[in-house]
Parts: structure tokens; sequence; C-alpha cells
């Protein structure tokens, strides 16, 4: 009983963050869009990226003793997206529309503060890293997928090296770059840094709830599906990797709670761009993040210690 109490501890104050985000949405209706846009713009390019960087240039971050976690997030995201392209086929879905969110979770906006209440402020590090690991499967895989068959046609192509020179992208790499060779920061601009990083993960969990103003349940059958495959591939996946990794218990936990995490919003935004299906993504999208009442507790009990 004390496992399921931890648990409801852990998921209850990021639903009713996204809970409070929506509420607000709702009661100010389109004049949010605008509201928020100059939020979204300043997290994304400012607060998020400081997250990122003060996460693995901190000095608790170790880059070798987070190597193995970093590619056993990378073989879920490959493994949940290879599980998915049978059931694609199966019930007729286009693998463009269905496959690339099974591969890309809401590691950033849910995964990041569900480990700090899962596993304390100082497991931030390792969290990022499974996002990183995420972001490139998704940028160079989700993203090849997406735009196979579309050249010529009405296909918007993208370099598949543009994601590096986003501000997250850069404030990942210029991190690992700290994390390889410890240069320490000012303590004064370092604490600064952390600071405005830190004021993200709230904000991130309140616009999450804002964007699912934009999705619906028109297409609610491929929802269903795809709310069930994602964390299902993921956990199937993380659970044969447990098997086979020497992971400590905290990063064991952090593995099945990344594996248990629903499609990521971001994967709606980017069907909007390349005009693949979006209603569709979309209610993967909500319906996912609704499943994850019930998968990621599921994921927390497969890797919370007892």
């Amino acid at each position: 009983m004390e496992i399921f109490e931890r648990i409801l501890g852990i998921i209850l104050p990021v639903f009713i963050i996204i809970a409070l985000g929506y509420g607000y949405a709702r009661l100010r209706g389109e004049s949010v869009r605008s509201d928020m846009t100059a939020v979204n713009r300043v997290s994304m390019d400012v607060l998020c990226p400081l997250l990122v960087f003060t996460a693995l240039a901190a000095k608790d971050f170790d880059l070798a003793h987070n190597g193995t976690l970093i590619l056993a997030g990378a073989l879920i995201s490959l493994g949940s997206g290879l599980l998915a392209w049978p059931v694609a086929r199966m019930f007729g879905y286009d693998v463009r529309s269905f496959v690339p969110p099974m591969m890309y979770n809401n590691c950033g906006n849910m995964g990041l503060p569900l480990a700090m209440l899962a596993f304390g402020a100082s497991a931030l590090g390792s969290a990022v890293a499974l996002f990183m690991a995420c972001n490139l499967v998704y940028f160079s895989v989700g993203i090849k997928i997406i735009e196979s068959g579309r050249k010529g046609h009405d296909g918007v192509h993208v370099s598949p090296w543009k994601f590096l020179a986003n501000p997250m992208m850069i404030s990942m790499i210029i991190g690992m770059a700290f994390a390889i060779v410890h240069v320490p920061l000012p303590a004064p601009l370092f604490m600064a840094m952390k600071m405005l990083g830190d004021a993200c993960i709230p904000l991130m969990l309140f616009a999450l709830g804002v964007r699912m103003m934009d999705v619906s349940l028109k297409s609610w059958h491929i929802g269903l599906v795809g709310a069930a495959v994602c964390p299902i591939a993921g956990l199937i996946i993380a659970w044969l990797l447990d098997h086979v990794f020497s992971l400590n218990p905290e990063q064991r936990g952090q593995m099945f709670l990344f594996a248990s995490l629903p499609p990521a919003v971001f994967c709606f935004m980017v069907a909007e761009q390349y005009k693949q299906e979006p209603d569709k993504v979309a209610s993967i999208v909500l319906l996912g993040n609704v499943a994850a009442l019930v998968f990621v507790p599921i994921g927390l009990w497969m890797g919370l210690p007892n």
C-alpha cells in the first residue's frame, strides 16, 4: 500500500498542474493562445535550454555513469517504433502518422518533473540524459519516417541536421562538453542559470494543459490504439533491457518511468508542419496523455524499489 501512496504523491501534482492549465485555457477561450505564445517562446528558447545545460554541467552529473542509461533511452525509443510498425500495418494506419509518436514520448513536459518528484532533484541530470537520447532518435529516424515518400509532392523537406541548431540541442551539446571536461562555472552565474531553468518545469506542465485545447477526439480509434501501444511497447523494451543492462536502482526506476510516458505534444506540432494527418496524431496525443494516469503508475511500480 505504501508504494501506491508514493506513486500517487508523484503523479498527482503533475496532473493537477496540467489540469489547471487546461482549465485556464477553457476559461479564457481563444485569447489564451496569444497569452501563451510569448511564454512558450521564452520557455523553449531560454528556460528549458538552461534547465538542460545546468543539469548536464552540474558537478554531480557523470557522463560515463549515465552512458548505459542514455543507450537504454535510445533503444526504448527505437524499439517502440519497431513494435509499433506492425500494429500500424495491421490496422491500416499510415506508418508516417502512427510510428513517430510512438518513438517520441513526453519525456520533457511530463518526464522531467515526474523524475524529480520520484527520485529527487539529483536525478534531473539522468532524466535530461534520457530526454536527449529520445530527441536524437526522433529528430533523426522519426523525421526520416515522416518525410519518406513525400519528396516532389506536398511534403516539407527539412535537413536531418537542422534540429542541432535549435536552442535545446545547442544547450545539450554545450552541457555535454562541460560534463566531459568538468569546467566549473562561477557559483553565482550557475545558480542564476539554475533558478531560471527550474522555472520551466511548472511552466511546461501548465503549457501542456493549455495545448490540450488544440487536440480533439475526432479520430478516436487510432488515438486509443496509440495511447496503449506507446507505453506498452516502451515497457516491453525496458523489461528486456532490465535483464541485459546493470543499472543502479535509481537508473532502473528512471528507465521504467521513461518507458511508460505517453506520446509528446510536440508530435502534434510536427504533424501539422508536415500536414501528416494532424487530427489523428492529435487524438493519439490527447488519449495518450489521459492514459498516462494508468501507465505511469505501472511504470513507477515496475521501476521503484519495494
